[in-house]
């Protein structure tokens, strides 16, 4: 089997509403998606979706997904896309880093592989629980009535977890928006405060020892790793790695020098299951919990983290985010796992078990082949 062809789309997601990320440093109100769908000598085809959350939140943007495919492309037609590691090195190889813009093919070849053999994504990256995983909605930052109120509108969609954004300068008004969500909080329901790097140290100090003996996890509470190690050292509460989680080595050191006690697996941002699949298995064998997501985007981009999510034991799992509900655009209608009485579970159709309505995609942007 070859890949004969390589088709790029480009669609606009807008946003339903304004975000507002870190304390409103950040505003998002449309995402640029990139769909990629690999056709193959053996009629097998399969799609992958990269959207990253806007140009300003980390080293990602939508363009560049598709400035990389235009360099890889060449080095990726006429392999076997179920030797999936063979497709990771041609791409490693033939352009270092980038790795957001390897995420889309890397998901396509899983997505033929198990079209191939019959079986789910999920139960190729080890096999899947026969539980759904808890689906985690992403609230926007502002007022603590206003993020009580966007928890309440994800409550009543069947969402038992959120990622509450944080991270303002001022660190009175983080304080009182943590001890107001959890004062709501529910029995059983899960809020991580997601801080995406806003805080300098002191900040974070200040906030973590003010709200210690609540026991909540703060996502990325500093800009790097290094922060994060410093900040460790004077709090108590659990923290997530999020944005400094990229590669392997960066899971290595997290787990070696216990700078975290949960990993926030994006991925999109980590290059895609084959890279992501490693993480989890250092993640385990660290007792390191987790937290599976991806960068942004539709169910096509939804249903890749709840199939790695799916292959996580109860005990290492926290969540799933699902970001196909904040989005006003649906390119799958009637395909894929959606959000069900707060849990997104996978079924056993082969591969990835969604495909998007090239109807609604536009024409290709490009297509490369053989």
């Amino acid at each position: 089997m070859k890949i004969n062809r390589i088709s790029v789309y480009q669609k606009d997601l807008p946003l339903k509403d304004p975000y507002w990320l870190s304390g409103g440093r950040l505003k998002f109100e449309v995402l640029d998606a990139t769909f990629v769908k690999i056709e193959t000598d053996s009629g097998l085809i399969g799609w992958g979706e990269g959207t990253p959350w806007g140009h300003t939140y980390v080293p990602a943007h939508g363009p560049g997904i598709r400035a990389g495919l235009e360099t890889m492309a060449s080095y990726i037609l006429g392999l076997d896309p179920r030797k999936l590691e063979l497709v990771e090195r041609a791409m490693d190889t033939c352009l270092p880093g980038h790795l957001y813009a390897k995420q889309p093919v890397d998901l396509a070849c899983w997505d033929i592989l198990g079209k191939a053999t019959d079986l789910s994504v999920a139960d190729l990256l080890g096999g899947k629980r026969s539980t759904g995983t808890p689906a985690a909605s992403s609230v926007s930052s502002g007022e603590p009535d206003y993020m009580m109120g966007i928890i309440n509108r994800y409550r009543d969609m069947g969402y038992v977890a959120h990622s509450a954004k944080v991270g303002g300068s001022d660190t009175d008004k983080d304080i009182e928006r943590i001890r107001h969500l959890e004062a709501n909080r529910r029995e059983g329901e899960v809020i991580l405060y997601d801080v995406n790097r806003a805080w300098t140290r002191r900040e974070a100090n200040i906030v973590m020892n003010a709200v210690a003996e609540l026991g909540v996890t703060f996502e990325q509470p500093g800009e790097t790793l290094d922060d994060i190690a410093q900040v460790r050292q004077v709090t108590t509460s659990p923290i997530s790695v999020d944005e400094s989680l990229v590669t392997l080595q960066d899971a290595t050191r997290i787990a070696r020098e216990g700078l975290a006690d949960v990993f926030g697996i994006k991925l999109n941002r980590v290059g895609g299951l084959t890279k992501a699949r490693r993480m989890r298995d250092v993640a385990i064998a660290h007792g390191i919990q987790m937290f599976i997501m991806a960068t942004g985007g539709s169910v096509l981009a939804d249903t890749e983290a709840a199939h790695l999510a799916q292959s996580i034991p109860d005990e290492f799992i926290r969540a799933c985010w699902s970001c196909q509900d904040m989005l006003n655009v649906d390119v799958a209608p009637g395909s894929g796992p959606r959000c069900i009485d707060g849990f997104i579970t996978i079924d056993d159709t082969p591969g990835l078990g969604v495909t998007p309505d090239e109807s609604l995609l536009g024409d290709p942007v490009v297509i490369y082949s053989l």
